[in-house]
């Protein structure tokens, strides 16, 4: 965070305020993680911070230090109107647009008083805050806040909860620390969170071992979807809302299948699309190796982005639609495909 920044921070900190804290639309771990690390920290400094997410999350992160506080918007909306429209400060963490929160809680952000803070990793913020602390190169918005706390001069205030839960926002983003966008900086940075008390076993353990028979099952038709075509470096999966339901689906069952795609040998581009038919749409995550930019193919294609290697996006057309509309935007991509393998 450069010395302007977080002098206007400092400037914004300075008395107690009403802090309301934002995540995006279906929030994962690090949205989870580095929104109540957040949280915690402000609250050591004296602040009133609640965090809102736009709706709910999967039960995976729900052992969180603090997550029986947050209010999901979806659930109490007149509850989060009231505390956004008379708070002080406004932090957002974790995307780049108010678009990412969903239509009427964008309009409730868009329309309230309070001053914003960004914190996010995402390419291409938007310029909506007064303090905008993006950085495209972090692994993690877990990750910034660590550093948004030090930039402070305010790092002894790391506690075991801040560790936590900061700890599985930088793990989940970073596929176990696999992802390309881990820096020595990231390692260094989670070593510290663990000597304050994040325990890496308990919290692998937690994430990951905690799969229903029902998600193993569901995994198992996914990857009887997987369709490879090797001439172009990529594979795709496809979910029906059919085989979600047969598996008693639930938020979060999904969770990076996408990644098993990508490890397949010789595949650079990999993606998932899962049918909704509640909100009619089929939803999308792209995943890539190298310098292939799955962030600007899912906004040329998909009304989506995020970041080189992580992006997601949607489509309105049905799924055998979106399909078939893939594969013949796939050519156009061939020699960069090839390029990145």
């Amino acid at each position: 965070m450069n010395k302007e920044t977080t002098q206007i921070v400092k400037e914004l900190l300075a008395s107690p305020q009403k802090i309301v804290i934002v995540g995006h639309k279906n929030p994962d771990g690090d949205a989870v993680g580095s929104c109540l690390g957040l949280s915690f920290f402000l609250k050591s400094l004296g602040h009133n911070a609640t965090v809102i997410m736009p709706n709910d999350f999967p039960d995976f992160l729900k052992w969180l230090p603090g997550v029986e506080e947050i209010i999901i918007y979806e659930r109490e909306k007149e509850k989060s109107t009231d505390l956004i429209n008379t708070s002080d400060l406004v932090f957002t963490l974790d995307f780049n647009g108010l678009d990412r929160v969903g239509g009427e809680l964008q309009t409730v952000l868009e329309s309230c008083s309070a001053k914003f803070v960004m914190i996010d990793h995402h390419q291409q913020p938007a310029d909506y805050a007064v303090a905008t602390y993006s950085d495209v190169k972090m692994s993690s918005t877990s990750e910034m806040v660590f550093h948004f706390m030090d930039a402070l001069g305010e790092a002894n205030k790391l506690s075991k909860e801040i560790a936590i839960n900061l700890y599985t926002g930088i793990m989940t983003d970073t596929g176990s620390f696999r992802f390309s966008s881990t820096s020595p900086t990231t390692h260094r940075v989670a070593a510290k969170l663990i000597e304050a008390g994040a325990e890496s076993a308990i919290i692998n353990q937690y994430v990951y071992d905690t799969n229903s028979p029902e998600r193993m099952k569901l995994l198992g038709v996914a990857l009887n979807n997987l369709v490879i075509l090797p001439e172009l470096h990529t594979a795709y999966i496809t979910m029906t809302q059919k085989e979600l339901d047969d598996h008693n689906f639930k938020k979060g069952d999904t969770e990076g299948f996408v990644n098993y795609a990508l490890s397949v040998k010789g595949v650079v581009f990999a993606v998932i699309f899962i049918e909704n038919k509640q909100e009619n749409i089929v939803k999308i995550s792209l995943r890539s190796k190298g310098h292939f930019s799955v962030n600007d193919f899912a906004r040329n294609h998909y009304s989506g982005g995020g970041h080189i290697n992580a992006a997601g996006g949607k489509s309105s057309q049905d799924l055998n639609k979106t399909i078939n509309e893939f594969i013949s935007i796939l050519p156009r991509y061939k020699n960069e495909l090839t390029d990145a393998s």
